[in-house]
């Protein structure tokens, strides 16, 4: 029998207290979900709404809304800014920058984020999280990001700090199955030569009667959260374990070393001050007083993963923030904020009572009802089969009085404007507008007024914005502190941008390693850096309105067309330059000749008039000569020119065509949809 760690029991007892301090906010979050989904009615609402021959399908006007706020903001992928604290840090600004760039490819940080967004508008809080995947790259590891279902996450009830800085530790917790554990973690399956038993044999595996993440959710006609999945039993070996992953900070003792004499200065932790004082000529020059060495303690955070009663693995991370970045949606000022779901639930709900009522009186009215006397029909059930058949002739007795039918009472006006309204307050709870969704209807009639309109549509977008921006900012520093501490190693950095241009970095390399003392090049052990996310980076932009109004502003003669193409992404603006470059280049070229042309003609006149003697007419040959080769080069100057000069216009002519075609396309294909 293994012995339990009592740091393990206390871990799991934490994550058990914590977890049922959030049991209201997993209630509201699961119904969210389900809204989301369309699952809007309850099964005694839908059995109420079969009875009367309705459906039971919502008018659904939130999943709109939301789909259109999560395409708003993650229109485009962030852009970080790399700031050096000190002047001399600045070289590695860009090599750092482009890192940043180089790990949110390589951990598909676009659909990261668009998930991360979705979980903060359906659920109200989602999250990324930064680690080192040790496998990648064959071995040499990688510093990756992804997000985490927020029902995997609790934290200290009591922080109050809005990305959970106060909190005295954050804790993951993983479901797996017994094999999958074996797979992952072979030391398990290791046996006890006391009872032959294997490791994982003797370790507390997660009962089903646990609420992880939560009791499933039956409030809703066909609900299906994430929870439903890990109800099923696979057999042998699928038994359930709970792995939990602590993050709590402590200290962590580093060491300042400055170089007296050169005034240069790094930061070691014990380890690599170990293997800096291992020379003997540093270890002297310590002695004597010439390299002075600071203890100071720096907050770190400790990673304690436990598996049941026993501690899998300890280890310290590279940063002084969690790992797990929260991006929390309406601040309640507690860890369990409200999503945009629960803000518009009621007026959902409202809406459809409201639709519900309007088609139970259509229902009603559409289906004629006959009021006829008691006894003047013979066969009640006969009647209603000859009344289904408009050429029946129907005998009543009169004596008994007339059939007649009764009028429904129309609904008011009022009524049939109630969903309109609804609707209207819900998009302005979200920040959704009319003109944000393509309707042209609302639209100015001008690039500029249109800009404006959009720009004031999307103050409300952009002030949750800034608040996602605060942990895309987070996300970046985690992510500079991991990388920080894991490249350490030679590694080139390379990244494509969009015009098909390559930025590529190598890191940690020496010049030359033939000299006996040489320096590393590109070491991203120096220097300290902030990381920033530059504000409306993620947000969409008009680019045909924003052009139009750069060309205003260079044919007023406030911008050259140089600036006027680099602040738009119409053009392929690199290439564009380049041949603007060429082309004034050309020009110049030929300017010059003509001024040597001139030059020429002149001393010719000259030359004729003084080719009396026989040395001049050599000299006025020779200058003939030389004006016929100098017009010779300007014709092909003139023909390079020319073909350079048409082939770009074509080439312009084309691309233009292509956008144009393209942007028709889409508008007949959104012109379809709304048809």
């Amino acid at each position: 029998m293994i012995e339990a760690d009592k740091k393990a029991i206390y871990i799991k007892e934490l994550w058990d207290r914590w977890h049922d301090a959030r049991v209201d906010w997993e209630d509201h979050a699961r119904e969210d979900i389900d809204f989301y989904l369309g699952n809007h009615f309850s099964k005694a609402e839908a059995e109420a709404l079969a009875e009367r021959n309705q459906s039971s399908v919502p008018l659904d006007r939130l999943y709109g809304a939301i789909e259109q706020f999560k395409a708003i903001i993650t229109s485009k992928p962030p852009k970080f800014s790399v700031l050096p604290r000190e002047d001399s840090d600045s070289d590695l600004a860009s090599v750092w920058k482009t890192i940043l760039e180089y790990i949110w490819n390589i951990s598909d940080g676009n659909e990261v984020f668009k998930q991360t967004i979705h979980d903060y508008a359906v659920t109200g809080l989602g999250y990324f999280y930064a680690y080192v995947d040790n496998e990648a790259d064959y071995g040499r590891g990688e510093v990756k990001f992804t997000y985490i279902d927020p029902f995997r996450v609790c934290v200290d009830p009591n922080a109050r700090s809005r990305y959970f800085d106060d909190s005295s530790g954050m804790m993951l917790s993983t479901i797996f199955t017994k094999f999958q554990l074996l797979d992952l973690y072979p030391q398990l399956s290791e046996v006890n030569e006391e009872n032959g038993k294997m490791l994982i044999d003797e370790i507390e595996s997660y009962s089903e009667d646990e609420t992880y993440p939560s009791p499933k959710n039956n409030r809703t006609v066909g609900s299906f959260t994430p929870d439903v999945v890990k109800d099923y039993d696979h057999g042998e070996g699928s038994e359930k374990y709970q792995l939990i992953e602590s993050f709590s900070k402590i200290k962590v003792p580093y060491y300042r070393v400055l170089d007296i004499q050169t005034g240069n200065e790094r930061i070691l932790d014990s380890q690599n001050l170990e293997m800096f004082l291992q020379d003997k000529n540093i270890a002297k020059a310590a002695e004597q007083g010439m390299i002075d060495i600071v203890e100071v303690l720096q907050t770190r955070i400790q990673l304690t993963c436990t598996l049941g009663q026993i501690i899998l693995y300890e280890r310290v991370l590279n940063t002084d923030k969690y790992p797990i970045v929260p991006v929390p949606n309406i601040w309640t000022n507690t860890p369990y904020p409200m999503s945009d779901v629960r803000k518009n639930k009621d007026f959902q709900r409202f809406l459809n009572k409201t639709m519900s009522l309007i088609t139970s009186h259509a229902q009603a009215s559409s289906g004629l009802k006959l009021l006829i006397p008691q006894g003047s029909v013979d066969d009640i059930e006969q009647l209603e089969r000859d009344w289904a058949n408009p050429n029946a002739t129907i005998e009543y007795d009169p004596s008994f009085g007339e059939p007649h039918f009764p009028s429904p009472q129309p609904l008011s006006n009022s009524v049939m404007q109630l969903p309109g309204l609804v609707e209207k307050y819900i998009d302005l709870n979200m920040g959704i507008f009319e003109m944000m969704q393509g309707n042209t209807e609302v639209a100015p009639r001008t690039s500029s007024a249109t800009m404006m309109m959009e720009d004031f549509g999307q103050r409300r977008s952009k002030s949750k914005l800034r608040d996602i921006e605060g942990s895309l900012r987070r996300l970046g520093q985690v992510v500079y502190n991991l990388a920080k501490g894991h490249y350490t190693f030679q590694k080139t950095f390379r990244i494509v941008q969009p015009n098909n241009d390559m930025s590529e970095y190598m890191v940690n390399f020496y010049n030359d390693k033939s000299q006996a003392i040489s320096e590393m090049q590109n070491d991203l052990t120096i220097g300290q850096y902030d990381i920033n996310v530059i504000g409306s980076s993620t947000m969409p932009s008009n680019r045909w309105g924003e052009w139009s109004i750069y060309m205003e502003a260079y044919q007023a003669g406030l911008i050259d067309r140089t600036e006027a193409l680099m602040k738009t992404d119409i053009f392929d603006k690199e290439g564009v330059l380049q041949r603007m470059d060429m082309m004034q280049q050309l020009q110049s070229q030929l300017s010059q000749a003509e001024e040597m042309i001139k030059n020429l003609q002149g001393d010719l006149q000259t030359a004729n008039r003084e080719s009396i003697a026989s040395r001049k007419r050599t000299e006025v040959e020779k200058f003939k000569t030389e004006l016929n080769r100098i017009k010779y080069d300007e014709k092909a100057v003139n023909a390079e020119q020319s073909s350079k000069l048409t082939n770009a216009v074509k080439l312009e002519q084309e691309k233009l065509r292509l956008r144009s075609q393209a942007q028709e396309k889409n508008e007949r294909l959104q012109n379809k949809e709304k048809s």
